[in-house]
């Protein structure tokens, strides 16, 4: 498998995807969106015990509908689902979506983090996330900006702020997998009260400061610090894309979701606990061309893992001080 990052080490080294981003910072909350230049095979898997999420349904093995116009992560809670309206309206006017007779229905998958005590004000009389979600599709690109930046404008982890993460990887082959995650767990994602990453192992370069590992071990605590020290233990949820150019079926996709899961464990303690959400969405573009055979897709699904942990140390990394924060960013915090 090749080591290296693609030439952004953003999930959009994989050709024909672009993200955008849109925050608000009065609510200290915003949405990222991911779109391709044309529809993409989807799957889902769910390892947190208090997801929200709309259109997952239809991403399994045996539903009608085989490709989706563009996939949602967006703060908000439940309110933040509307973000995808938004998208689904603008795609409308550009002709994407679903043909049914002359109808076009975009399909747009959406999850959600919980940011609605992160020191924002939410006194909102509109909902304003349909707005964030049309005005992210708006600015989509091939480039775009970590940290403190769209879906995870408002995220918070044990600690520091969470935040906005991506990062690529590149088989010797030409097979692009990357990933895309908004940060906002229960858990840790540095290691006790060390400033080094949980997912210092997978690091490439200096991609998220070129720490290490603490040189002494990190016991098992039962009373782990968590968000119930600063914030509320309710706060949650890290959701997340990977994506590949190789050209998967939805059944390789739902296995590369849930291999992908991996990464989060990889990069948060602990993780995937009742009171987070914690989702990852996989898809192919399918633009590397040929069919995925079973030991292939066993080395992307690992290779998703891997980019996923490295993209959630990036959200951290990344995050910028804003004022009115409940918690430090990392570099505040550590001085890095």
């Amino acid at each position: 498998m090749g080591t290296q990052p693609g030439r952004r080490n953003l999930i959009t080294d994989i050709a024909g995807l672009r993200v955008g981003n849109a925050a608000d910072a009065r609510t200290k909350s915003g949405t990222t969106v991911l779109v391709a230049d044309k529809p993409f095979a989807c799957a889902v898997d769910v390892m947190g015990g208090a997801p929200g999420t709309r259109e997952t349904d239809l991403l399994t093995v045996d539903r009608m509908v085989q490709a989706v116009d563009a996939l949602v992560l967006s703060g908000g809670s439940a309110f933040g689902l509307d973000a995808a309206s938004g998208v689904a309206d603008a795609l409308a006017r550009q002709g994407r979506g679903f043909c049914v007779g002359p109808v076009h229905v975009p399909i747009v998958p959406a999850a959600i983090l919980f940011d609605l005590i992160n020191g924002g004000d939410k006194a909102w009389i509109v909902n304003p996330y349909r707005s964030l979600g049309e005005r992210a599709l708006a600015v989509a690109a091939e480039d775009f900006d970590l940290g403190t930046e769209g879906a995870g404008y408002g995220a918070t982890c044990a600690r520091v702020k969470g935040g906005l993460g991506s990062a690529s990887l590149v088989f010797e082959s030409g097979i692009t997998i990357g990933a895309l995650v908004a940060a906002n767990p229960t858990g840790q994602v540095t290691m006790g009260d060390a400033r080094n990453f949980w997912a210092a192992p997978f690091e490439i370069g200096d991609e998220f400061g070129g720490l290490g590992t603490r040189p002494d071990p990190v016991p098992f605590d039962e009373s782990v610090v968590t968000k119930q020290d600063s914030l509320q233990v309710l706060a949650n949820t890290t959701i997340a894309i990977v994506a590949t150019d190789a050209a998967m079926t939805k059944a390789q996709l739902k296995r590369m979701a849930v291999a992908a899961h991996d990464g989060m464990g990889r990069a948060i303690s602990p993780s995937h606990t009742l009171v987070d959400g914690d989702l990852v969405f996989a898809l192919s573009t399918g633009a590397n061309g040929t069919s995925t055979d079973d030991l292939t897709a066993l080395r992307i699904g690992h290779a998703a893992a891997t980019c996923l942990a490295r993209a959630i140390a990036r959200a951290v990394y990344e995050a910028r001080p804003e004022p009115g924060d409940v918690l430090p960013s990392w570099r505040e915090k550590y001085g890095g």
